[in-house]
């Protein structure tokens, strides 16, 4: 059996992560299934999907780490009029970021819950918001 549901976030910010671990459980328990698969994934090319330890400290060594890597003032081919698309692309940070945070994640599914380590967190990574946002989360398993 497969089970799919959408999860719509509104971000407040240029970047920010968002916790969504208890909602991605939520939809597991809605599903119906005890065992299997589950995926979320980010249907945009400005945000992430990632795991890691819920800290506000390490969310803040995140966007640092990101920052470096992707600085705002980088010289982007992105960041320009695009004809085809009818406007100036700039958020050429933001698709890069993403790129490096990756736009899905996985667990195992057993007796209803994610078999997820004791500090990992599933996160929505925002970087070229504030927008609204769709995951789809899929359950997959009997």
């Amino acid at each position: 059996m497969i089970y799919q549901k959408e999860l719509f976030l509104r971000t407040e910010r240029y970047q920010e992560y968002v916790k969504i671990t208890g909602q991605v459980e939520q939809i597991v328990v809605e599903s119906g299934i005890r065992d299997g698969l589950v995926t979320v994934l980010s249907k945009h090319t400005t945000a992430g999907i990632t795991v890691n330890e819920g800290l506000e400290c390490l969310e803040s060594d995140i966007e640092t780490f990101l920052g470096r890597l992707v600085p705002e003032d980088g010289d982007y081919s992105h960041a320009r009029m695009l004809r085809s698309y009818g406007s100036t692309a700039g958020n050429p940070t933001g698709h890069l970021r993403a790129l490096l945070t990756g736009n899905h994640c996985h667990f195992s599914l057993s007796g209803r819950r994610l078999i997820r380590g004791n500090a990992q967190e599933i996160y929505f990574c925002e970087f070229d918001g504030p927008a609204v946002r769709d995951i789809l989360v899929m359950v997959q398993g009997e």
